[in-house]
């Protein structure tokens, strides 16, 4: 009995591992799609560590195993810490971190963000690296998966938001 308790704790184990998101630096992602020849985008995770709407959305959302399994198919998944001291390199350009009142912010982070410094926000870019858009705010796993199935299954390239989220 306890052989047969144990292979189910372990199948369970391994189904959370392959309904979990693999987080890459954003260096990391942009290599992989160099390397894989631009297969996927990148989805961005904006966050801080202070953000209680960023801790709620990768507990509620980003674990949500429907999400989890979408977003893998189709993204290079990065987490990319707002206030995150160390460089870094795209597009021959260097972004570093910006000492600003008590914290401060990460210059990739507000160049992505189009400077509205807001956390959670997630930002969409295509295969080549292109802004698709920046989405601010928490979002539980319905709302989610819509607007990353508008970016990730291409509707975005024959239809409009408006008509897509009716």
């Amino acid at each position: 009995m306890y052989f047969l308790f144990l292979i189910g704790s372990l199948q369970t184990v391994f189904s959370q591992e392959n309904n979990s998101i693999h987080w890459l630096s954003f260096e990391q992602a942009v290599a992989l799609q160099a390397q894989e020849g631009n297969s996927k985008k990148i989805f961005i995770d904006v966050y801080t560590d202070w953000c209680g709407w960023c801790k709620k959305m990768d507990k509620n959302t980003f674990q949500n195993p429907e999400v989890a399994n979408y977003m893998k198919q189709h993204f290079y998944m990065v987490k990319l810490d707002g206030e995150g001291k160390e460089p870094i390199v795209f597009r021959e350009q260097t972004f570093s971190f910006v000492s600003s009142g008590r914290n401060g912010y990460h210059e990739l982070a507000a160049n992505l963000l189009q400077g509205q410094l807001s956390y959670p926000t997630v930002v969409y870019l295509d295969e080549n690296m292109n802004m698709l858009s920046p989405v601010p705010g928490y979002l539980t796993p319905e709302p989610f998966l819509k607007i990353a199935t508008y970016f990730g299954d291409d509707i975005y390239k024959t239809t409009t938001w408006e008509d897509y989220s009716k």
